[in-house]
């Protein structure tokens, strides 16, 4: 049987009357199973993790932006982590007996049909996107909602589908076919968001801006002159958490085989070290491999042997994965999920 996950992200984390509808609609839809929902009230996104057959995985994803179609409204969205729209991303991933080049015809067969349904431009990126400015989600996304409507007008942005008209209430949708993500953010003990940007700039694969002595941005030809950052095939930003009383250096690992958990964990401690700042473990945002896990939890055992049960707690131990809330290991790990 082949297995597809597709883990959309919505921009709402706090309307439960959405994760319920969500729920309902896919437990309705055969051959689909949820995994994971996730939501978050300081972001304000919801991250839903499914998982199907090739022709499955594609319903349950249309099912589910129907539902946060009807009850998001973008012209009212407030929220820390950037988004491009109600349905801010829908990526494909493959796990069992099938291929990326599937999973990119797959992400094509959904982009139209719900441009088409929703009336919203969609772009494809990562493996599905069809030149280079499109690879990076960052890339598409930036400007943000704000920004949507004069992006739009730009030709260097048509949509790979739907018009180029701006839909208020949903904005746009980015979807394409993607390596395993994990959503990875490590707890800095202190409110100075400062601190945790200065870390993502710092460790981020995109690096950050040079400046001159004042701290102006340095510019040539008008371009803004980077410095790149430590840790390749990680995406990074810092973000507050009031409820908490502290801040996130909230990463992307694009490929945890590049750079690991553990090794995102502990540069940044690093970091905060440096800055006079303490890390008070981190959390994952909706699912992650079992190996990723099992990676760390060999780092943490200093060639010790240990069963995979132990090296999974000693990696949950190590990285401080249940220091803001529950980490339970049979609904977190996909591999014990399906």
């Amino acid at each position: 049987m082949k297995i597809i996950e597709c883990v959309p992200n919505f921009s709402e984390g706090r309307n439960e009357e959405l994760f319920n509808s969500i729920k309902n609609v896919l437990s309705n839809t055969p051959d689909i199973k949820l995994l994971n929902l996730e939501p978050d009230a300081d972001y304000n996104r919801v991250v839903v993790t499914l998982a199907g057959n090739e022709n499955s995985i594609i319903e349950g994803a249309v099912a589910a932006c129907r539902e946060a179609a009807k009850m998001i409204d973008m012209a009212k969205h407030k929220g820390e982590h950037p988004r491009l729209g109600a349905i801010d991303v829908v990526p494909f991933i493959p796990v069992r007996n099938t291929t990326m080049e599937e999973c990119v015809r797959i992400s094509e067969i959904f982009g139209e049909r719900i441009a088409r349904e929703l009336n919203v431009p969609v772009y494809l990126y990562e493996q599905s996107a069809r030149n280079a400015q499109r690879v990076s989600l960052s890339s598409i996304r930036k400007g943000e909602y704000e920004g949507l409507e004069a992006k739009l007008k730009d030709p260097e942005w048509k949509p790979n589908f739907g018009e180029c008209k701006f839909n208020t209430k949903l904005g746009a949708i980015v979807t394409g076919a993607r390596f395993f993500l994990v959503a990875y953010n490590v707890n800095i003990k202190s409110t100075d968001i400062k601190i945790s940007k200065e870390i993502a700039e710092t460790l981020r694969e995109s690096g950050r801006p040079k400046r001159d002595i004042q701290g102006k941005v340095i510019k040539e030809n008008g371009k803004t002159i980077t410095i790149p950052g430590r840790l390749k095939n990680v995406k990074g930003m810092g973000v507050s958490l009031e409820k908490y009383n502290i801040t996130q250096v909230s990463m992307n690992l694009t490929n945890y085989n590049i750079t690991a958990i553990h090794t995102a964990f502990e540069e940044v401690k690093k970091e905060a070290s440096r800055l006079g700042a303490e890390v008070d473990g981190s959390e994952i945002v909706g699912l992650v491999p079992l190996e990723a896990l099992l990676q760390a939890g060999r780092f943490y055992s200093e060639g010790k042997l240990y069963a995979e049960k132990d090296l999974v707690d000693l990696a949950i131990e190590k990285l401080g994965l249940r220091n803001l809330n529950t980490f339970d290991k049979t609904q977190k790990i996909i591999d014990y999920m399906i």
